[in-house]
């Protein structure tokens, strides 16, 4: 029964996760469409001053990337992640009954930190368990929950604010009282590992140290994890840039208004699920092009967010989206969480985690703080949008040039 129980705990450990990053999506989505009504509660405020809501959040979060995932190496991934949903919890309560955009900046901050606890925490133990042949895979199921939790809190925002007039406040109770539910479900179906991690440790320490010693995956900051931590830069910038500003873009500069920002918005979602399985497997299945594979996704995402601008109704704009669905970060991701790991010291997997996602939730504190004051300077989104676009040009092409080496001696194998 228990090897049973062994054999099937990888799956556990993925449809947790996956629920994990819906829980965390919902808050992540819910505000940006319901600015408008959080200012009839705060007052007034500006395009810059409303972005900072977001940018608080992710500040909180990328903060504490490293430290977490260095508590998640030394104490393992469930003594972390408890009290890091309580403290999100705490952050999503302290939002709803702010009276002040002073108070909603406190609470996100705090929000973000408890967040902050969990990338490290959800795919460290993913390496450790899922077998290496579904890794791809069970990386996308995981992040499949990011794309429900998408739309549940854009939709579910805009339905029970706009549609229903219910007070913003009534959705960010509701996220903080499917955190806490989380928390139950993760003290009862992730067990604690501090034992098996010990072990393993010292299974693997003389072979981190030939490692070391031969210059490959014991360097933190090799040229190829470098490369990553840059292109997953930009991949967010372009990303977070979407998320928080385009509803309020294609309200105030394309007049679509309503529930229907939150549901276009939307259709990144709705295709990203599909787009990151087929990846995710390619990926699993040939898994010496993994680096090819994330250039040809990072090239067609730079396409996409650059014609989005361009588009003149709702329709287009809601086919273009659903092809960045498809083609962009979420597809990308577990692509590039699993080229990550490949090339990490085994011991220290959320430490390295930890710093790629650090880089990656950096460009998510400057996106929606940036773009706000390009918008209030300018009266105008797109130049926010084209350089998102831009940064995520030059990410592909470094990583594309630290990884040449390789995919030519790939090319020439499959030639030969």
């Amino acid at each position: 029964m228990s090897k049973t129980e062994n054999k099937n705990y990888w799956k556990t450990i993925v449809f947790t996760f996956c629920l994990g990053w819906a829980v965390i999506w919902i808050y992540r989505s819910m505000l940006s469409p319901v600015y408008t009504e959080i200012q009839q509660t705060i007052g007034l405020q500006t395009n810059a001053a409303m972005g900072l809501i977001s940018s608080c959040y992710f500040f909180g979060y990328t903060a504490l990337q490293i430290p977490s995932g260095f508590l998640v190496d030394k104490f393992g991934q469930k003594r972390v992640l408890i009290p890091g949903f309580l403290i999100f919890a705490a952050g999503a309560f302290s939002v709803a009954t702010a009276h002040s955009l002073t108070a909603i900046y406190v609470g996100s901050v705090l929000a973000g930190m408890g967040c902050g606890t969990y990338y490290g925490a959800a795919f460290s133990l993913t390496t450790e368990h899922v077998p290496a042949e579904k890794k791809g895979i069970g990386t996308a199921i995981v992040n499949s929950g990011s794309a429900l939790g998408m739309i549940l809190g854009m939709t579910g925002s805009s339905f029970l604010v706009k549609q229903l007039n219910l007070p913003w406040q009534v959705m960010v109770c509701v996220s903080g009282a499917i955190i806490l539910l989380l928390v139950v479900w993760v003290a009862f179906a992730i067990k604690d590992n501090m034992a098996e991690k010990q072990a393993m440790k010292q299974k693997q320490s003389e072979d981190t140290k030939k490692t070391e010693k031969a210059g490959g995956k014991g360097k933190l900051f090799s040229l190829k994890l470098i490369s990553c931590y840059l292109l997953y830069f930009t991949t967010c910038y372009a990303y977070y840039l979407i998320v928080t500003w385009l509803p309020s873009f294609l309200e105030s500069e394309r007049g679509i208004s309503g529930g229907l920002v939150g549901v276009v918005v939307s259709m990144i979602s709705v295709t990203a699920v599909p787009g990151a399985l087929y990846f995710a497997h390619l990926s699993d299945k040939k898994r010496d092009k993994k680096a090819s594979i994330i250039t040809g996704l990072e090239i067609a995402a730079f396409v996409l967010v650059a014609v989005s601008m361009l588009v003149p109704n709702a329709a287009l704009l809601s086919l273009v989206l659903l092809l960045y669905g498809f083609l962009g970060k979420m597809a990308v991701d577990p692509v590039l969480i699993s080229h990550v790991s490949d090339n990490a010291d085994p011991k220290n997997v959320a430490t390295t985690l930890g710093v790629f996602n650090f880089f990656g939730m950096s460009s998510s504190v400057i996106a929606p703080a940036l773009t706000g004051q390009i918008m209030d300077v300018t009266g105008s989104g797109e130049l926010g949008f084209y350089i998102g676009a831009a940064l995520l040009l030059v990410g592909t092409v470094f990583f594309l040039i630290c990884n040449a080496g390789s995919l030519l001696k790939r090319s020439e194998t499959a030639a030969n």
